[in-house]
C-alpha cells in the first residue's frame, strides 16, 4: 500500500481544494462516487437515526443520509479539512437541512465521541487517504452502537492483474500532483472490522475499472 501524506499536508491538499472538490471526485471516477454514497446511505440509515459522517468532506453523503434519517434524525459531519466542512455548511443551508446537522473538525484516528454514541457511522472515500485506516475503521466501529451499522466506500486495488498494473502506473504519476490524486490510494479495512467482530450486511465492488470501490456495511455485534 502506498505511504499516504502526513496529516498536515493532507489538511492542506483538502483545505486548497474544498471549493472544486465535488467536481474534480466526479469527473475522476466518472461519478461513480455518487452510486457509491447512495448505496452506503440506503443500507446503512434509517429513519430517526442519528448518524455521524466520519470524514464528511463537502457533505455529500451527510446530507443524503440526513434527508433519509428524516426531521426525527441527526447527522453530525466530522472533517479534518475546515475548508472542506464550511462547504457543506453551504450546501446544506442551500438544501434547507441545516437544522438537521451538526459540524465538527478532527482526527478520523480518534474521534472525540463516546463508545455507542451513534445508529450508523459512515465514510465515503474518507478512508482512503487516511495515515492510519484501520485505526479510522476501528474508531468508527467504538462509536456506533452495538446493532447499529458502519457504511463505508474506499478505492480497492482492480482484481484484474493487467488493469491492477494500467492502475498503479496512472496513480503513480497522480501521485506527484496531491491537487489532483488527493492523497487518494487503495486501502483494506474490512478484514479489521471482521476480526473485531463486526458482521457483513453487504459488500460489491463499483467503479471504473482502474480506480474501483469497494462498498460494504457492517453491522455492530449486538452483545
Amino acid at each position: 500500500m502506498r505511504q499516504a501524506l502526513q496529516k498536515e499536508v493532507l489538511r492542506g491538499v483538502y483545505d486548497r481544494s474544498a471549493g472544486r472538490y465535488d467536481r474534480l471526485h466526479a469527473l475522476l471516477t466518472l461519478a461513480s462516487d455518487r452510486r457509491g454514497r447512495e448505496i452506503i446511505v440506503e443500507k446503512a440509515v434509517s429513519t430517526g437515526d442519528r448518524v455521524l459522517d466520519s470524514g464528511a468532506g463537502t457533505g455529500s453523503t451527510a446530507l443524503a443520509a440526513a434527508v433519509r434519517a428524516g426531521d426525527s434524525g441527526r447527522v453530525v459531519l466530522f472533517d479534518l479539512s475546515d475548508e472542506m466542512l464550511d462547504v457543506a455548511r453551504t450546501k446544506a443551508a442551500q438544501a434547507g437541512l441545516a437544522d438537521r446537522l451538526s459540524f465538527r473538525a478532527g482526527d478520523m484516528t480518534a474521534l472525540p465521541f463516546e463508545d455507542d454514541s451513534f445508529d450508523a457511522v459512515l465514510s465515503t472515500y474518507s478512508l482512503c487517504p487516511l495515515y492510519d485506516p484501520a485505526r479510522g475503521a476501528l474508531e468508527m466501529l467504538r462509536v456506533v452502537r452495538p446493532g447499529g451499522k458502519i457504511g463505508i466506500a474506499h478505492s480497492v486495488d482492480p482484481q484484474n492483474a493487467l488493469v491492477r498494473w494500467l492502475g498503479g502506473r496512472i496513480e503513480a504519476a497522480a501521485w506527484h500532483f496531491p491537487s489532483i490524486s488527493l492523497g487518494c490510494r487503495s486501502v483494506t479495512v474490512l478484514p479489521t472490522l471482521e476480526e473485531a467482530g463486526g458482521r457483513v450486511l453487504f459488500s460489491g465492488r463499483i467503479g471504473v475499472p482502474t480506480w474501483p470501490f469497494l462498498v460494504f456495511v457492517v453491522e455492530k455485534p449486538k452483545t
